[in-house]
């Protein structure tokens, strides 16, 4: 008789990803939010980006080159998504602006005021080039350096210096813009 060897069950499966990058990778989630939401401009969408992101990495976890910056990567890798999903938009002809903001009645002034500054800001940030919009986030909203944006964006940290006063400069003027209009409808209002 030949003996007969039971199999332990299917082979065990190495882990899928490190402990180590999923763990870089969960503790940098609230960072890559915040710049994602700078560049989408709603949260909805920033979710989306950060979702893609991060499945991309993990399914090229094997691009990571040891001994660099994990967050830099990151933030590329968002960046890329956003600009192929802003070309796709382009091509299909969609309108990318949802508007999902409610306010409520019964909310303290100061607090809708406070919303309708920070739309009119966010429009203002949606209406700078893509370059500036990406050195913006990195740097004023991300806190990252000079040359920690420059190394994110591939460009020499001077180019990230120039984006981020013609960023403001545009900004500041968008803002200004604004301003203006609601004053004249203010004016006509109250005649």
């Amino acid at each position: 008789m030949s003996s007969l060897r039971e199999s332990p069950g299917p082979p065990s499966r190495p882990s899928l990803v490190s402990a180590g990058f999923s763990n870089q990778l969960i503790a940098l989630l609230p960072r890559l939010r915040r710049f994602a939401r700078g560049l989408a401009g709603s949260a909805a969408e920033a979710d989306d980006l950060v979702q893609a992101a991060c499945e991309r990495a993990l399914a090229r976890e094997h691009q990571f080159q040891e001994g660099t910056r994990f967050d830099s990567w990151m933030f590329r890798i968002v960046q890329t998504i956003w600009i192929d999903q802003i070309r796709a938009r382009d091509v299909r002809k969609e309108d990318g602006d949802i508007g999902d903001e409610r306010l409520g009645s019964d909310e303290p002034v100061r607090r809708v005021e406070a919303r309708l500054a920070l739309d009119e800001v966010r429009r203002a940030v949606d209406r700078l080039p893509a370059d500036q919009r990406i050195t913006l986030m990195l740097v004023t909203v991300d806190g990252l350096s000079y040359k920690e944006a420059a190394e994110v964006a591939r460009v020499p940290v001077g180019t990230i210096m120039s984006r981020l006063a013609r960023a403001r400069v545009a900004l500041q003027l968008h803002l200004e813009a604004g301003a203006g209009i609601r004053r004249s409808v203010n004016d006509a209002e109250a005649q």
